[in-house]
């Protein structure tokens, strides 16, 4: 168990706001790996052709492999205070790109080396030697983000926004320490610390600095901390609702598919071929082609060959959402 002492200042200071650029990270370790998520599936094509790029490839060198616990901090800035999420993404890699040359060496070569059981890359050792990792790292952010999430991150986004506001009723009933107590099972309040479960023990100081707590989405189900920039502290917990019947209630298709693909659901009635979905929603076909895909893995979606055509079709698990949505 890892614990973060905290004094009245820190609590007073304690915010609600999201981290796009660790919530970006997850999905492109899940890409990297080949992975799924256990709730929003496949990362895509676009993410994993988004890995060829030298810039976004240098953001994986610095991910923890299985078995490792670190991640620099340097890669996913406290986030700050604006209200519109792309704005907030762009104070992080602003803040990446205004990293030091000394906190760099400090948290890729030194700390690394404490908690990685194998060196560094050699890219990343020579980026670091050049003085050119935090532009690089800040450009490999923003052209992820740029390719594999922007376009439908909306939906992820209105997930977001209703855990902050849940929390915001939550702090009206019960209080910040109430609500400090209630982030997840594996969090807790003891009244002058916040504990959180890890597999290793620990503890931290943190009074007197500002804390962020951060939902989750394509990170859940993971909570983590940072705490290695001065004056920062982040505390990252699974976002509510995310895996659970509250983030599929009635009304909320978009949050669960996406924009996009909400859309299209939307709009197959009758069955449509790629071609006509571009026609009538503006996506390119290469983007309808994607999206459709995806929800044919989920079941959402089934295709049937109409001569040279392939019309996709909603599926009964899929007007049932689309009901719901209506009802809601």
């Amino acid at each position: 168990m890892f614990k973060l002492r905290v004094d009245t200042e820190t609590v007073a200071r304690t915010r609600f706001s999201p981290s796009l650029a660790a919530e970006s990270l997850a999905w492109l370790k899940l890409a990297a790996d080949a992975a799924r998520h256990p709730v929003f599936g496949d990362p895509g094509p676009l993410a994993r052709a988004a890995l060829s790029h030298p810039d976004v490839a240098l953001l994986l060198d610095l991910l923890p492999r299985p078995g490792e616990v670190y991640t620099p901090d340097l890669l996913t800035p406290q986030p700050g205070t604006a209200t519109r999420h792309r704005e907030l993404l762009d104070e992080q890699i602003a803040r990446i790109e205004a990293t030091t040359q000394a906190e760099v060496e400090t948290q890729v070569l030194a700390h690394t080396q404490v908690h990685w059981p194998r060196p560094v890359p050699l890219t990343a050792r020579r980026s670091v030697e050049a003085g050119t990792m935090p532009r690089r790292l800040a450009n490999g952010l923003a052209r992820f983000w740029r390719d594999a999430l922007a376009e439908d991150w909306a939906g992820l986004q209105a997930v977001l926004d209703r855990d902050i506001t849940h929390r915001a009723q939550a702090i009206a009933r019960y209080g910040v320490g109430g609500v400090l107590g209630s982030l997840h099972p594996t969090i807790g309040w003891a009244g002058d610390a916040i504990t959180v479960v890890k597999p290793f023990d620990g503890e931290a100081d943190v009074s007197g600095r500002e804390l962020v707590l951060a939902p989750g989405v394509l990170s859940w189900p993971v909570t983590s901390i940072q705490i290695d920039v001065p004056g920062q502290v982040v505390l990252r917990y699974p976002a509510h609702g995310v895996g659970t019947s509250a983030g599929h209630r009635p009304g909320r298709i978009a949050p669960v598919v996406g924009a996009a693909r909400a859309a299209l659901l939307a709009d197959l009635e009758p069955p449509r071929s790629t071609t006509e979905l571009a026609a009538r929603t503006g996506y390119s076909p290469g983007t309808v082609s994607y999206h459709l895909s995806a929800l044919h893995r989920a079941g959402l979606v089934s295709k049937v060959r109409d001569g040279r055509y392939v019309l996709y079709r909603r599926t009964a698990q899929a007007v049932t959402l689309l009901e719901g949505d209506v009802s809601g």
